[in-house]
């Protein structure tokens, strides 16, 4: 859970991978994942909060809001990260290392989890159309959501309680977490790693069966040459579960294949460093989550699509008009003055 960076002794520090040189470039490529994502999901939110009210009762606006939130979260909770790569002082070392951290991760795997939830109501609506099972239920969503938030924000107070009862004081800032941490804390760190890691695989494995699921369903379609109403909506539904699968992939899959390895062998000085960089930059990945998530609202809201769309061609038509009454004053001018 917990950004652990490697902890170096105070007598051999030839095997710290840290580069102080680098941080501007993390700064600047945080900063405008920030950015975008804010103007990204704000815009959502703004979408959500003012034009899709009417579609309040279907449970997959449910889960589809619940993942705008997380990434939301996960936006705003950018800047502190940005801090970090600047920052030398103690007690913001030990601010950054409980709840900047936890509240980076906890929203992070908010976001995991709820495109597995979208994914499966997806799987579901392919299997019943008439939206008759219980899974499906609006009252169903907002349960599982509140479970899913609850969950989630018992597993981070516990991890910042253990942390400030257990951490190790400093008089000076080291540049990252691990000074931080006891041994018991330390094994408290790692158990959050593997659990993480669970909870990924088991969505990750959840999203490539509901894919292929829906793959062999438009194949069957196909081959039994079923109307082509059914046809074209489990081709969009199949594009739509890709689009999902594509960007969890994307962003996630890297993520935990450098993660895990580091959390166990960034002492190492023969990989540590190599870990170390490989983890920075798939946390990158995981993070620009944030500004590839609208797509799937794109893709899965026809309210959404429609007002995009709306938006662009209502803009593009106040462009025509002002050119236009641009060009005939233009024309006036010349008829004025021959």
């Amino acid at each position: 859970m917990a950004d652990l960076k490697p902890m170096t002794s105070s007598v051999n520090r030839t095997c710290d991978p840290v580069v102080p040189s680098v941080n501007p470039f993390f700064m600047l490529v945080y900063s405008l994942v920030f950015l975008v994502g804010l103007l990204l999901n704000g815009f959502i939110i703004k979408f959500y909060c003012c034009q899709a009210r009417q579609q309040a009762s279907r449970s997959l606006m449910v889960y589809l809001k619940n993942l705008t939130a997380a990434d939301f979260l996960l936006c705003v909770s950018l800047p502190m990260r940005v801090t970090d790569y600047a920052s030398r002082s103690v007690i913001f070392r030990e601010l950054y290392c409980s709840f900047g951290v936890t509240s980076l991760y906890l929203n992070m795997y908010a976001s995991i989890i709820f495109m597995g939830y979208i994914a499966a109501n997806r799987y579901l609506t392919i299997i019943h159309p008439s939206g008759t099972h219980i899974l499906q239920t609006v009252r169903t969503a907002h349960i599982v959501s509140m479970v899913t938030w609850v969950f989630l924000l018992a597993a981070t107070i516990t991890y910042n309680i253990m942390f400030f009862i257990t951490h190790k004081p400093l008089t000076s800032d080291p540049g990252y977490c691990g000074p931080l941490f006891s041994t018991s804390f330390s094994v408290l760190h790692k158990t959050f790693q593997i659990s993480c890691t669970i909870i990924f695989l088991l969505v990750f494995i959840s999203l490539v069966f509901f894919y292929y699921s829906t793959s062999r369903k438009v194949l069957q379609a196909q081959q039994s040459q079923l109307a082509s109403f059914s046809t074209d909506k489990l081709l969009k539904s199949r594009r739509n579960m890709l689009v999902l699968v594509s960007i969890f992939c994307l962003c996630f899959v890297p993520y935990h294949l450098a993660r895990l390895p580091y959390t166990f062998l960034w002492t190492s000085c023969s990989v540590g460093r190599l870990l170390y960089y490989l983890k920075e930059v798939t946390t990158i990945l995981s993070v620009l989550n944030i500004c590839l998530d609208p797509l799937v609202y794109f893709f899965l809201c026809k309210t959404f699509r429609a007002q995009v769309n709306f938006s662009m061609g209502s803009r593009m038509t106040t462009q025509a008009t002002q050119e236009s009454e641009s060009s005939r004053k233009e024309v006036e001018i010349v008829e004025l003055n021959p």
